[in-house]
């Protein structure tokens, strides 16, 4: 586990967690930032048809099955380079302008995600800054505090929570949607158990729980569409497990699985590590590999490299367990 958390630091050099807090603050603390990156005088005339065609592509890229869309990565970084070259060498109205660059930060948090699952970590945290900054120039506050949400989340999954509380807290001031403080609050949740810090954890699992419940006049942003009382009831597991309940955490992350609909498979495999680890807890070593080989079996279809570090974060684990019923197989799939 020690040296799997320092191969994860050393993936994620190019920004310090100071300056990730600092620009978080920088977001959340002015209405625009200097445009940049105007239209080009001389450039090619970019019409709202093309820019539908180009929105279109993208939700139908974004909204494959999970097992899809590890075909279809080179397709959307393509897309991006497209719509980045529009926005710097295009001529276009206001309208096209804000448009293009709504486009570019969900295209660049999608390629970012892609990024992260493969451990590209420093490629990651720059396409969700470059998608930040798109973000705010398009007055989209809402994508911007998730951009913040995903840099955070990448910090407590890089031992960082401090770094990853800072963030969170900032990004909450600057989206009001329930649904987006509702998964932005369970992420600060996670961060805070991290360190410890059990009144503030409940305090945002409270918090989360209640504003997923809030209904809204407003369209839930499409980056926290999927949010739902699994993921809820699944984290507040594991932010509980940091905090030494683990008998509670584990109910909570069994509840969660159980609702999880079967489209989101990379969720289902992170969950099913988390299940298997709640076991490992309490001396159940036979549930423990069952959860542990689904996990590393969903992972591997689905072409997620990250599912499968987690995997083998476990291994050590399972060690302590030889002759447990499915350790064997576990540990031999793991090796191969």
């Amino acid at each position: 586990m020690e040296r799997s958390r320092r191969s994860r630091r050393t993936f994620l050099t190019a920004i310090s967690g100071s300056a990730l807090v600092a620009l978080a603050s920088t977001w959340a603390s002015t209405e625009t930032w200097a445009l940049t990156g105007e239209p080009a005088p001389g450039g090619k005339a970019v019409g709202e048809e093309l820019v539908t065609l180009l929105e279109e592509t993208s939700a139908r890229l974004t909204v494959q099955a999970t097992e899809q869309r590890q075909h279809t990565v080179g397709l959307i970084d393509a897309l991006l380079t497209t719509v980045t070259d529009l926005i710097e060498g295009g001529r276009y109205n206001r309208r096209v302008k804000l448009r293009l660059h709504a486009l570019a930060a969900n295209l660049a948090q999608t390629v970012g995600w892609h990024r992260f699952d493969l451990g590209l970590h420093a490629e990651a945290s720059q396409y969700w800054i470059a998608g930040l900054h798109s973000a705010h120039t398009g007055s989209d506050r809402d994508m911007g505090a998730a951009l913040l949400g995903d840099l955070a989340y990448q910090a407590s999954w890089r031992d960082d929570p401090r770094t990853a509380a800072g963030i969170l807290e900032r990004a909450l001031s600057g989206t009001r949607h329930p649904t987006a403080r509702s998964l932005l609050q369970l992420r600060l949740a996670r961060a805070l158990a991290a360190q410890g810090e059990r009144r503030a954890t409940i305090r945002a699992l409270t918090a989360a729980e209640h504003l997923l419940d809030i209904s809204s006049g407003e369209p839930v942003p499409a980056w926290c569409v999927w949010m739902s009382s699994a993921d809820v009831a699944v984290d507040s597991g594991q932010a509980l497990h940091d905090l030494g309940d683990t008998r509670r955490a584990h109910h909570l992350i069994r509840e969660g699985q159980q609702l999880l609909p079967p489209s989101r498979a990379k969720t289902h495999g992170v969950f099913l590590t988390y299940q298997a680890r709640s076991h490992l807890d309490l001396h159940e070593p036979e549930r423990a590999a069952a959860a542990a080989l689904e996990a590393l079996q969903v992972a591997q279809r689905i072409g997620a490299p990250r599912c499968v570090d987690l995997v083998r974060e476990l291994v050590p684990s399972f060690k302590a367990y030889p002759g447990a019923q499915g350790v064997g197989e576990l540990l031999d799939q793991v090796a191969a």
